[in-house]
């Protein structure tokens, strides 16, 4: 038996609220809460980067292929929210609009890449940021981070069909900060006026010990100079003119 017009148009609403179910229930979440490496290393956080434990074993499901590629989706905390997932490879935001839109996507992986075992010793992570030499406006580009923060990423499974997998968003992650050189009053002023007048005194004593040790030389140099050459000595002969004086006579005339 048929259905009328208004039977039909009666269904029409619940038949398209279950396929938007449908469809928001493609995205299968993944329970899986990025963290930041708890291993002992130097420059976990940095001005412009942070340091993540790689997802090993998290995407082991059967609807992600070995060849669905797997992204770092980076945000501002304030516009995780916002976040939408782009349906195709080419609508992957970049560094350059993270500005604009609070999120990009970087570090495209593999599940291959995140085996479910650490194999050997080898450290795993991943390294936010850690790209100077990239293009901000290149897909993928891990380019450091523009400022302090506070940051959220999530991991993204993506497929030819558009996205697959999600897993949930991290918690806050604050960068390190430069602090400026501030002279602060009181006892470390003092010390430095101390330290200044030590100086002082001790390049006034340098000083008049130079010029000192400069006129000694200057005097006795001066003071003994003979009147011939270095290492000669001079005499001088007394000369008298035979005119001058006159013998004593030896007897009257």
């Amino acid at each position: 038996m048929g259905l009328s017009g208004g039977q039909s148009g009666l269904l029409m609403p619940p038949l398209l609220l279950l396929i938007c179910l449908q469809l928001g229930t493609g995205l299968e979440r993944i329970h899986y809460v990025p963290q930041l490496s708890s291993a002992t290393l130097a420059g976990t956080l940095t001005q412009s980067t942070f340091t993540l434990e790689q997802p090993r074993g998290q995407f082991s499901r059967l609807n992600i292929s070995d060849f669905d590629p797997i992204w770092l989706v980076v945000a501002h905390s304030n516009a995780s929210q916002n976040f939408i997932a782009p349906r195709r490879v080419e609508d992957t935001p970049v560094p350059a609009d993270f500005p604009q839109k609070g999120y990009y996507l970087t570090l495209m992986a593999n599940r291959a890449l995140y085996p479910g075992s650490q194999p050997g010793n080898q450290l795993r992570v991943l390294r936010v940021g850690n790209d100077t030499g990239c293009s901000p406006t290149t897909r993928g580009c891990n380019h450091p981070l523009p400022g302090p923060g506070p940051y959220r990423v999530k991991f993204l499974v993506m497929s030819d069909r558009g996205p697959v997998a999600e897993t949930e968003w991290s918690s806050d992650t604050r960068l390190q900060q430069a602090e400026a050189l501030q002279t602060t009053p009181g006892l470390q002023s003092a010390g430095t006026v101390v330290i200044i007048a030590i100086l002082s005194v001790l390049l006034a004593v340098l000083l008049t010990a130079l010029l000192g040790l400069l006129i000694y030389t200057c005097y006795d140099t001066c003071g003994s100079t003979p009147i011939s050459g270095p290492g000669e000595l001079a005499f001088m002969r007394r000369y008298n003119p035979h005119h001058m004086f006159s013998r004593p006579a030896v007897g009257g005339s």
